[in-house]
């Protein structure tokens, strides 16, 4: 058996978590201008501790948009998309990206992204699987390829969010008006 300093057995990190969660909820109320000490004060660390974990700025936000990519995968894989009508499907993905997008709004304001690839994998694949399965059906109009769809719900997808931004609707308005919007746009002529 080998010695315990040489296991390397996967450990829940609490303060990553805590300063993760901070800087979500402090970038979240007071947007890009939120500074690292306010994200220190919410986590319940020193700014030392913070800057061990992230050490600038830019760093915290990448860890940030991992940690968004994998809140709304996993929101994804428990929407039940595969089991959901079409247009069902919809609703749900408007459901839990206005909810995780929202949250993580600074990002787009900061042009932070996630790793493209898994961002693709997790994210797009199982939106343009959806939009294809409509489309299949019949329920969803056929004469725009599925890029074209993609990019038309992210925009209503965005405009629902700075919706719950503005606090001029809450999430479920927000992802039922932009799902509704949407839907009725795809429907086949």
């Amino acid at each position: 058996m080998p010695a315990a300093s040489t296991l390397k057995a996967p450990r829940f990190d609490r303060t990553a978590t805590a300063i993760l969660a901070a800087a979500a909820r402090v970038f979240s109320e007071q947007g890009s201008a939120a500074n690292l000490g306010e994200v220190a004060a919410g986590a319940g660390v020193s700014r030392a501790t913070l800057y061990r974990y992230y050490p600038n700025r830019e760093a915290l936000l990448d860890a940030l948009a991992a940690h968004a990519l994998t809140e709304l995968a996993s929101r994804l894989n428990d929407a039940g998309l595969e089991r959901a009508t079409a247009e069902e499907a919809v609703e749900r993905l408007a459901r839990a990206i206005v909810a995780v997008g929202d949250r993580y709004a600074v990002l787009s304001s900061e042009q932070c992204k996630p790793n493209a690839a898994d961002a693709e994998r997790l994210i797009g694949a199982p939106i343009r699987a959806v939009f294809e399965r409509g489309i299949a059906a019949g329920r969803i109009r056929q004469d725009l390829p599925v890029d074209v769809l993609v990019q038309l719900f992210a925009g209503t997808i965005m405009a629902a969010i700075k919706l719950t931004q503005r606090e001029q609707l809450g999430h479920e308005e927000a992802s039922a008006a932009a799902a509704a919007v949407f839907l009725d746009g795809v429907r086949p002529r």
